[in-house]
């Protein structure tokens, strides 16, 4: 073979183009970091930064400018970051390749593979191009990244089905020659980085919620400005005043520590995932892991701990469990026919042994020690072999034994049973009639119903052995393997807390049908083959086909890249919030399109972890739960503080309102507006993005995709409590008049009163469901804090003459704070009394 030459190259790069995976044009760092401000939010912010320019209120606007450069730099950073992915997808190309051109042996870089060049392959190398075997000697390949298939894959170079080698896979055993069919984006991985590129990222659930509010704000503080300012110089106050006080209020009403506030939950629920073992890469996948409603999962490495394992044998005419290995002729069979590397430097027998898993599993159901194993394999010698190959399905050696020739052979029960002409039973070698062969199968169908991957065994020992391809005949049956993929112990747990929370796990895989049932079976994932379906079946469906019967299928066997991004996008059709995870480069397209990609940080390949939102430190299934509960919480305590939020600024702006619509004095100046928003809106809101949460939040079914955040009674909520701190403001400065207090004392009492009740709302808002007398206030301690912070405030402006020349109060005795608490607490203490009374009828 002389392969090409090159000048034959050369017009072939120009033909084909050099062998790399392209990616979307790239966005330049100021683009993306610009992009982050076109966004409502930060417009209505950059908006109350003006107005508080313009009012002499730097410290504000320098706060509000502080926290949309915070917002953006962290939006760049999340983004610049996913820009990644299909440069790791480049990487999974071997950088060199071992060419035969102009009859030489060359080591070229892999970006210039051509077409019709020759490929030497070897046992470790990664295959760098699609190609066709020409010439091949035990080859067999891992192509599990593409086809999520754990078992090892020989080819044949002389059939047509199986001798195909693919990039990015990597050869396990035997050396080859191969001719190059396709480069860069036209190989299969090549397709997979398309799919990549055609996938649009979607906005975050939250930041569309965000948005909307934005909007809502903005309307609702042009109308208060309006309003209030018209209304005042309508009963014939000064306009440049009345103007101010609307200015301010509209101010007041914007929360703008909305977005510091969510930031902070969201970067602190991060923290507290990753102590849970779970690494998050895009802030926003926090709270969208909340409503997650369906977990896609692909079985191998995932649910399964990607590692084969001999958990059973048959021999003579009886199922044993893994500890009875030591059938010697069974040994013999599966250790010396067997195509493993060794290296018997170290103790541990997982690392001195190299190949192809089902290999390695059959020679460590017997061996523990590698110096046992390196003992009992010297013993003998090769002298004779026929490797294995797709269409015989088995493999065979001679080998002398103290100068005796044996000869052992291991395959497929199907294929091997038909050679055995005898069988061992108890240490006798009896004929194999119809009622062995019929025990036999008997067996290999109990065990395969347990995902058993059955490997059978014989052998022969004639006095002259003829080393020849009809050599598989005549055989002694001797016994059987069951190979399984064991599921991960904490798995089955992991998928009956996810059936509680309302969440429905799927399994996605390349196994076979009746595997894949199995493990599901076992997992409690399924529980009748009716809700197994493969991919050639998905394939007979239509888009809308799929999407109507979808839900009746629990899981999904025999699927491809291009069929696990179906399911994704057909489960998100339907309204559903999809987390899929994955570790191969097979599973990256959907990783990426599923609303919460997840990527194995062990076993998982660069572009799966590139493509994800969140990577999973320990390769365990049950830290997307884990992961599930705290996005809950989150998502809760973003609801908790904008419940209190928007309930507090509703009450002062409702002071406002009230006091112009019934002509009474401006009951709270801008300065004292501007110190409410300061102790109120600031610590204590932050304070509730790091609650707890309700203890049975994992109970609760998952929220719908489209839910508004306002949903399940929290608009309500909002206007009735922003309301009545609204009235008992009024009340309170009312009363004060009433009792012949001067203006400055009763908007001092105005004042603490607005301040003590949206104090005491801020423990009514940690919980939607239970009341202030069910729930332990020392389980916040942060939020203690913030409360204790902001009284003291409150002192400081009351008695402190400094800060009563600066806010215009005055000081108070014990019959004017027993008036702020009656206003303040009454509303909150009957509110809770009647959930508590509702919760103790309900039992």
């Amino acid at each position: 073979m002389r392969g090409l030459t090159k000048d034959e190259v050369e017009k072939k790069i120009k033909q084909f183009g050099l062998n790399v995976l392209q990616s979307k044009e790239k966005i330049s760092a100021l683009k993306i970091f610009l992009s982050q401000f076109n966004d409502f939010i930060i417009w209505v912010l950059i908006g109350a930064t003006i107005i508080s320019g313009i009012m002499g209120d730097l410290a504000d606007a320098i706060t509000i400018l502080i926290i949309v450069f915070m917002n953006a730099i962290l939006g760049f950073v999340q983004e610049f970051k996913t820009e990644k992915s299909l440069e790791a997808l480049k990487e999974m190309a071997a950088p060199t390749a071992k060419v035969i051109r102009n009859g030489k042996v060359e080591i070229v870089n892999s970006m210039y593979l051509v077409p019709g060049d020759l490929l030497i392959l070897e046992s470790g190398d990664k295959v760098q191009a699609d190609a066709i075997l020409l010439e091949d000697n035990s080859f067999m390949v891992d192509e599990s990244l593409l086809t999520g298939e754990s078992v090892g894959v020989y080819k044949d170079s002389k059939e047509n089905k199986s001798n195909a080698v693919y990039m990015g896979t990597t050869v396990l055993t035997g050396k080859g020659i191969a001719k190059v069919l396709l480069t860069g984006m036209n190989t299969e991985m090549g397709k997979i980085a398309h799919m990549l590129n055609s996938i649009d990222t979607e906005k975050s659930v939250l930041r569309e919620k965000l948005d909307a509010l934005g909007k809502i704000l903005v309307v609702m503080c042009l109308v208060i400005c309006t309003i209030v300012t018209v209304l005042g110089i309508v009963r014939g106050q000064d306009p440049y005043t009345m103007f101010l006080s609307g200015v301010t209020l509209a101010v007041a009403a914007i929360p703008e520590g909305l977005a510091a506030i969510v930031t902070v939950a969201l970067a602190l629920g991060v923290s507290r995932m990753l102590d849970r073992q779970a690494l998050v890469r895009k802030l926003p996948a926090v709270e969208t892991l909340g409503c997650t409603s369906i977990i896609c999962t692909d079985k191998t490495g995932t649910l399964t701990e990607n590692k084969m394992v001999v958990k059973k044998f048959y021999f003579d005419g009886n199922i044993y469990d893994e500890s009875k290995n030591q059938n010697e002729i069974l040994k013999k069979i599966f250790v010396y026919c067997n195509n493993c590397d060794y290296n018997f430097q170290g103790l541990n027998i997982d690392k001195c042994l190299f190949g192809d898993p089902t290999e390695t599993a059959l020679i460590k159901a017997f061996f523990k020690s590698p110096k046992e194993l390196q003992k009992f394999i010297s013993k003998v010698r090769r002298e004779f072999e026929i490797p294995f190959n797709s269409t015989k399905k088995m493999m065979s050696i001679v080998v002398n034994e103290d100068g005796k020739e044996t000869c052992y052979v291991k395959g497929a029960p199907e294929m091997l049973l038909n050679k055995c002409t005898h069988i061992l039973i108890n240490g006798n070698i009896e004929p194999f009639t119809y009622t062995y062969k019929k025990s036999v199968e008997k067996a290999i169908d109990d065990m395969s119903y347990d995902a058993l991957r059955c490997i059978a065994g014989a052998y022969k020992i004639e006095n002259i052995i003829k080393k020849e391809n009809d050599l598989e005949c005549n055989l002694i049956f001797a016994g059987i393997a069951g190979i399984i993929d064991p599921p991960r112990k904490e798995a089955k747990d992991s998928v009956i807390e996810c059936k509680m929370a309302g969440i429905k796990p799927i399994m996605i895989t390349g196994d076979h049908k009746n595997t894949a049932y199995a493990i599901g079976k076992q997992l409690e994932i399924c529980n009748s083959l009716e809700q197994v379906i493969t991919g050639e079946e998905l394939d007979r469906f239509s888009d809308k086909q799929l999407k109507d019967n979808i839900d009746s299928y629990r899981v999904f066997a025999r699927v491809n890249p291009k069929h696990k991004l179906r399911i994704v996008k057909t489960f998100k059709s339907k309204g559903k919030i999809v987390a899929m995870s994955g570790d191969g480069v097979n599973d990256a397209p959907a990783v990426k399109e599923a609303d919460i990609g997840v990527a194995m940080g062990i076993s998982g390949t660069d572009v799966t972890k590139e493509a994800a939102s969140m990577i999973l430190l320990d390769d365990n299934y049950s830290t997307i739960v884990a992961a599930v509960e705290e996005g809950r919480k989150i998502y809760d305590n973003i609801r908790k503080f904008i419940r209190y939020l928007l309930s507090c600024n509703l009450g002062e702006v409702l002071t406002m309102f009230l006091a112009s619509l019934f002509y009474l004095e401006t009951p709270l100046l801008p300065i004292q507006i501007l110190f409410v928003n300061l102790v109120t809106d600031g610590l204590p809101a932050i304070a509730l993005g790091v609650d707890p949460g309700d203890k049975d939040i994992m109970m609760q079914k998952p929220r719908e995709k489209n839910e508004s955040i306002f949903a399940r009674g929290l608009k309500e909520k909002i206007i009735l409590r922003g309301s009545l701190i609204g009235i008992c403001t009024v009340m309170a400065f009312i009363a004060g008049k009433y009792y012949g207090m001067s203006l400055e004392a009763c908007r001092t009492l105005a004042l603490g009163t607005l301040i003590m009740s949206q104090l005491i709302h801020v423990f009514e808002c940690r919980s939607e469901r239970y009341s202030l007398f069910e729930i332990n206030p020392f389980t916040n301690m942060y939020l203690i804090g913030a409360v204790g912070l902001s009284l003291l405030s409150l002192i400081a402006i009351v008695y402190m003459p400094i800060f009563q020349k600066i806010f215009k109060t005055v000081s108070l005795d014990l019959g004017q704070w027993l008036i702020i608490l009656f206003f303040s607490g009454t509303i909150a203490f009957i509110n809770s009394l009647y959930i508590f009374l509702s919760h103790k009828n309900k039992k």
